[in-house]
């Protein structure tokens, strides 16, 4: 950096910095090195806005929209060898009145007639940064609409895709779902309460730049059908009735829950076990959900290589098609299923004892889950689809 930028030209310039190694992948601690501040400074920017980089600023990276500080200095050399406007604007590539402008703002009285490039930068970058009131702040019933479904835990993009469609004649209700999400994390500035981010599932209070994958190894071989076996008309999705299963484990691996969900219509059922999550004890569980859905719903389970399905030879007498198995360490030929435990760890959060929830809680969160819509189902929602392919 100059040495001769202080003062407030000097912290913009270190923000810029700061945020161009965060928006590259960088750590906080890092950056911070890297840039010469201390870890609370940087930390202090990240939290007032709430793990965010300043949109304009990350704007500005990707679009050559705006003036740059290189533009700008090049503006003040071919000024002092008394160019016109029109000249540096064709020397730039910009437009005359794009020159004028920023001449104009940048050669007031207080600056003494000069144009400083440097000043004028941190000026246009101060502009950039002013809060301005997002849509949700100034519209008060398109603030109770989104804030009561997020409520309901549903997602931004859940909430936004549903203004689309219940009210295609408002399209100035028609807001993306980045724009909740800049609600929320910039708090009351930009129209919701960041204590909303609660209601999220990640539950994060500041925002994630990435997230790191599932590695759990699996802890037994069962000697049963692999997945390669299964009927080849499970892999369409056409039908109700194809489960893919697992276990979400609690603290310390002493609590789990049965998560079970239908291929084609994402709809999920949530295995109580109140004794444990051995071998048994699911299998004597399973049975008990199992008996309570229709014949036709029963046709094929698969499952990971876990030792609670060391019995599965009695389980696959209660699927017509029979159970198999995913290869070792291959989450992804579960997707469906990943995908739901996922979900459901917003409701059951990983490290905490699972074995305090009822029956009844997880009967509740099966109804939040299957009534709330999903993009991969064209917004509709799981009890509907499942209901739908029961009566075909």
């Amino acid at each position: 950096m100059e040495m001769g930028i202080r003062g407030r030209k000097r912290r913009l310039v270190l923000e810029d910095e700061y945020w161009a190694l965060i928006l590259a992948g960088v750590g906080t601690v890092d950056a911070c090195r890297i840039v010469g501040i201390g870890r609370k400074t940087g930390y202090r920017w990240r939290a007032e806005l709430g793990g965010l980089a300043p949109a304009r600023r990350a704007e500005a990276q990707q679009s050559e929209r705006y003036l740059s500080l290189l533009e700008r200095e090049r503006i003040a050399v071919l000024r002092r060898q008394g160019l016109s406007m029109r000249a540096i604007a064709t020397r730039l590539g910009r437009a005359p009145s794009t020159v004028s402008r920023e001449l104009r703002r940048n050669t007031a009285e207080h600056d003494r007639g000069a144009y400083d490039p440097v000043l004028a930068h941190a000026r246009a970058r101060t502009a950039a940064r002013r809060q301005r009131p997002g849509v949700l702040a100034h519209d008060e019933e398109l603030h109770r609409m989104v804030q009561g479904r997020l409520e309901l835990d549903w997602s931004p993009q859940q909430i936004a895709v549903w203004l689309r469609m219940e009210h295609p004649q408002r399209p100035e209700w028609h807001v993306c779902h980045e724009t909740i999400y800049q609600a929320l994390y910039h708090g009351t500035r930009r129209g919701l309460h960041r204590r909303l981010t609660t209601q999220l599932r990640t539950g994060r209070s500041m925002r994630g730049r990435r997230r790191r994958s599932d590695q759990r190894v699996p802890r037994f071989v069962a000697p049963g059908l692999l997945i390669d076996q299964r009927p080849a008309v499970v892999e369409d999705r056409v039908r109700i009735g194809d489960w893919e299963g697992d276990l979400i484990v609690g603290a310390k691996g002493r609590s789990a829950i049965g998560t079970l969900v239908d291929r084609t219509s994402r709809y999920v059922r949530l295995v109580h076990l109140p004794h444990g999550h051995a071998a048994q004890a699911l299998t004597d569980a399973l049975e008990s959900l199992v008996e309570h859905l229709p014949q036709p719903a029963r046709r094929t389970l698969t499952w990971d290589q876990g030792s609670e399905m060391a019995r599965h030879d009695l389980v696959a007498a209660w699927f017509s098609e029979g159970v198999y198995f995913a290869a070792p360490a291959s989450p992804w030929m579960r997707g469906s299923n990943e995908n739901m435990n996922g979900l459901l760890r917003q409701y059951f959060p990983k490290g905490t004892d699972l074995s305090i929830h009822t029956a009844g809680d997880l009967t509740r969160v099966e109804h939040l889950l299957n009534t709330r819509p999903r993009k991969v189902l064209q917004w509709a929602t799981p009890a509907t689809v499942f209901a739908a392919k029961m009566s075909c």
